[in-house]
């Protein structure tokens, strides 16, 4: 029977290496203080909106993900503020896709949001192209004060309403790397 065996040098790295089952099975812990995440304690969140809202017009509407997919860490909050503030410093990616339900006869926009500021949008300007909106991005977190909502924007008659359902309009992130 073959045992873990636990290795370091003069760097401070320690290497743990399990018996080989079909090759080798290393796993290397630079020489760095924090915390080592694996794939049972790396944060994510998925979100969607399941009530109908309507978008004004010319203004940016906070849009209201009210029902919770999963949130691992507990960080999103779906009743007041609408908002996803991690718990852990680092990079997560960050997804927000939303779609109308009707095509918006001009232009369409929907933005992610971090700390009450713009961070990344995309905006649909032919409304032939479609009803639906989607932004993505890598964005770094501060683990206590940094927080990301997200907001969308129409340049039409007010009162187009967003598709509200788990597979049209959600908003979605995890944990890619701690800092």
């Amino acid at each position: 029977m073959s045992s873990i065996v636990i290795s370091g040098d003069t760097s401070g790295a320690i290497t743990l290496s399990a018996p080989a089952v079909s090759g080798t099975n290393t796993a290397t812990l630079p020489a760095a203080t924090g915390t080592v995440m694996v794939s049972g304690n790396m944060p994510a969140f998925s979100v969607y909106t399941s009530t109908s809202q309507s978008l004004s017009s010319s203004t940016a509407t906070k849009i209201q993900f009210n029902t919770k997919v999963f949130d691992t860490a507990s960080a999103f909050d779906a009743t007041t503020n609408y908002r996803y503030t991690p718990l852990i410093s680092g990079y997560y990616q960050i997804n927000l896709n939303v779609q109308m339900l009707a095509t918006v006869p001009t232009l369409f926009q929907i933005f992610i949001y971090k700390n009450g500021s713009n961070f990344a949008y995309q905006t649909n300007a032919t409304p032939s192209n479609g009803n639906t909106l989607s932004v993505s991005q890598l964005i770094y977190f501060n683990g206590s004060t940094d927080y990301i909502e997200s907001y969308g924007k129409i340049a039409a008659t007010s009162g187009i309403s967003i598709v509200s359902d788990s597979t049209s309009t959600y908003f979605s992130g995890s944990l890619v790397r701690a800092a």
